[in-house]
């Protein structure tokens, strides 16, 4: 055979090796420009240390990895995980704009953020630092709070207005004194300042501790009930959990063992659990 078509067949047979060799790689990415499917936008977190993952990975700071909303990680079948188990262009679309310390008036810059995300979907899970800030005088008042959460979703609204949002009630931190104040590991941590509007001098049942404590319940309620009424007054594509998490009944085995307050990788676990349900992003 002429050298000529010798080196012809080979570089054939090589062009062929490298077209079976992508072959197991999937179809070709889409053209540059081309827009991704409908609801593959990713989803963003807003809110607090909750959402961040904070003490879940035994230190305490923030672990985003585990986070109910936005995680990645293997301990934590997340929302992000289980709209990715739907729609594989999710992958990598994931947003933690949620700040520890974080109350609602700093909802507004972080779906601001949302915004430049271009996500198409929303959790919101905002309040306990508007309680536990310091003591009962220093919780945010009920109007105030509202206005925070009203203009984060206006600035959602706005930006994003065909994404979904899920807004989360407040965990029902009462019941978390309720199950630790007897609990000698619990009880050391909170005295170095955890939550104190709530637990500080969690021992005690003097009167004026019962009706701090009290106090932080009822202010919880009215939370809660206000982001029902800020989800119902932004429209259709806004979803309240109904409730979900602040029935979560918390023990022990799901905080994590540094402040006793913060949900370890089981409980952020539990989370992403009711929020996937009550949330309407399945399907």
């Amino acid at each position: 055979m002429p050298r000529r078509w010798i080196a012809a067949v080979a570089c054939l047979a090589a062009l062929v090796a490298l077209a079976c060799e992508g072959a197991g790689d999937g179809p070709p990415p889409p053209p540059r420009g081309t827009p991704p499917p409908a609801g593959s936008g990713g989803i963003a977190a807003l809110g607090d240390s909750i959402s961040t993952g904070f003490g879940s990975c035994l230190v305490l700071t923030s672990c985003e990895r585990n986070s109910w909303s936005t995680g990645d990680g293997l301990r934590v079948d997340s929302l992000y995980r289980r709209l990715l188990d739907q729609d594989p262009a999710v992958r990598g679309r994931a947003y933690n704009h949620a700040r520890p310390g974080a109350r609602a008036a700093a909802l507004e810059e972080q779906a601001r953020a949302a915004v430049r995300d271009k996500v198409d979907h929303v959790t919101v899970l905002i309040g306990a630092n508007d309680v536990c800030r310091g003591g009962v005088d220093a919780m945010t008042p009920v109007a105030e709070f509202r206005a925070g959460v009203d203009r984060g979703l206006r600035a959602l609204r706005a930006g994003r207005p065909k994404a979904r949002v899920l807004v989360v009630s407040i965990p029902d931190l009462h019941r978390l004194w309720e199950v630790g104040h007897t609990d000698s590991r619990a009880v050391r941590a909170w005295r170095r300042g955890v939550c104190p509007a709530l637990l500080a001098d969690p021992t005690s049942t003097a009167p004026a501790d019962r009706t701090r404590r009290a106090a932080v319940r009822d202010r919880i309620a009215a939370y809660n009930a206000q982001l029902v009424a800020a989800c119902r007054a932004y429209g259709s594509r806004c979803r309240h959990d109904g409730g979900a998490v602040h029935r979560v009944r918390f023990t022990l085995d799901l905080v994590n063992p540094l402040d006793w307050f913060h949900p370890n990788a089981a409980g952020q676990d539990r989370l992403a659990e009711v929020t996937w349900r009550a949330s309407g992003f399945a399907g």
